[in-house]
């Protein structure tokens, strides 16, 4: 099974959906227009423009964020 990554292309409602548990780690990177119209039009990096968010770290803590709950499995 090919391991799941998140990358600056999903789509931030998607990333949502998928990940409800990246939420808390979006607010504390400055996202706080989670709920916004734009989140489904608007890729992670374009947000991360938009809000002036280092994109790497932002995948970086991400990642870890959805490897946590799977328990750290790959």
């Amino acid at each position: 099974m090919k391991k799941q990554k998140i990358t600056k292309n999903i789509i931030i409602s998607e990333l949502i959906n998928k990940h409800p548990e990246t939420i808390n780690i979006l607010s504390e990177f400055g996202f706080h227009c989670i709920g916004c119209p734009i989140s489904s039009q608007e890729s992670l990096e374009q947000g991360a423009k938009a809000h002036g968010i280092n994109i790497t770290e932002l995948l970086k803590a991400l990642n870890n964020a959805i490897k946590e709950k799977k328990g750290g499995k790959e």
